[in-house]
This record gives C-alpha cells, sequence and structure tokens, in this order.
C-alpha cells in the first residue's frame, strides 16, 4: 500500500472513529460540549465505554491503561519533533508531580517518531511511562480522537473520556480539569 493510500486510509477510520463514538452501546447519542477555549468536555452520563490503549512502552516492557482503572488518567500524544511538546512537558510533569498522590496518573503515547529520538527528548522532561506508537494507531481507539499532536485526553476513574485538549496545554489550564475529573463521584454499580 502506498504512503498516499495509508494516509487516506487512516483519515478514513479516524473520521469513522469519531462517528461512531458519538452513540452508546445501546444506540443513545452521546453528546460532549466544546468550550470557548476549544476544550471537549464530556459530562459523566455522556461518557461512552473505555478506549483500549495498549502496547509497548518506549523504555520497554508493556503496558496496558486498564491497569490503571479507578486512577484518573492523563494521555498526552507527543512526539520529539513538535516543539509545542517541548513546550508542555514541564507543565505535565509539573502536574503529575501534583496530582500523582490523589489517585491520578499520567501516560504519554509517542507518535511518529523513532524510539532514539523519543527516548532523547523524554529523558530529564517528564517521570511519567509512556507507549511507543510510531504509527498513531492508538489514538483510533479514542471516541473522541486527538486529531493533533500535541494533544491531552483525560480519562475518568472508569477509563471513559472525560476531556480532550488538542493543543498545547499548560499547568493552570491542566490543573483544574484533572482537579475536577479527580473529584468525581464514582458512578455506582
Amino acid at each position: 500500500m502506498t504512503a498516499r493510500r495509508w494516509t487516506a486510509a487512516l483519515l478514513a477510520a479516524v473520521a469513522t472513529v469519531a462517528l461512531a463514538g458519538c452513540t452508546s452501546a445501546k444506540g443513545q447519542e452521546k453528546t460532549c460540549s466544546t468550550t470557548s477555549d476549544g476544550i471537549i468536555e464530556c459530562a459523566p452520563d455522556q461518557r461512552s465505554a473505555p478506549p483500549k490503549l495498549a502496547g509497548e512502552l518506549l523504555l520497554g516492557g508493556n503496558y496496558d491503561v486498564t491497569q490503571a482503572r479507578g486512577q484518573v488518567v492523563v494521555v498526552n500524544f507527543w512526539g520529539s519533533w513538535c516543539p509545542p511538546c517541548r513546550a508542555e512537558a514541564d507543565d505535565l510533569e509539573a502536574v503529575y508531580q501534583a496530582t500523582k498522590g490523589s489517585g491520578v496518573t499520567f501516560l504519554g503515547i509517542n507518535v511518529q517518531d523513532s524510539r532514539d529520538k523519543a527516548k532523547a527528548f523524554e529523558e530529564g522532561r517528564v517521570t511519567y511511562p509512556s507507549l511507543f506508537d510510531p504509527a498513531s494507531r492508538l489514538a483510533l481507539g479514542l471516541d473522541i480522537p486527538p486529531n493533533t499532536v500535541p494533544a491531552t485526553v483525560v480519562l475518568d476513574r472508569e477509563g471513559r473520556v472525560a476531556s480532550v485538549i488538542r493543543r498545547a496545554v499548560t499547568q493552570d489550564e491542566l490543573r483544574p480539569i484533572v482537579d475536577e475529573i479527580a473529584a468525581e463521584k464514582p458512578a455506582s454499580n
């Protein structure tokens, strides 16, 4: 398959996933709102099933986001070639350090990169793990695909997408979002 056809197929799949993600398994419409600054927020009763995010860690070993069920998970899509990713790395690490004691964890997902460049970028910048996804396939598992790099997706304690930010974030912007989602009461079973 040529690169052009592969790219077209990937874009078609992203569009299909984005549209399919708007309905639940029971066929009920799920709607999320977009704030004036472009942050997508999904109310607890509007969140769809948890995405599948699993794979090989950048530094070796495997990880599946289901291991973090019961915690809020902040997922950041990044690449070493991305200047805004460099700009937001310190802010992400600061929020990670400030919230990890309150049931919040972070996961990076490195995209469109070589392993060596990704490792060199991450070294000394962040202390949380990153999945290595050079083909950018993991984004397809999200109801609301990030569509850009950098992008940050916040999963609630049940693993569902609660918020999506399709640009670089700052500590002052991300921390209140994470705190709010961490303070949500778990759904009753």
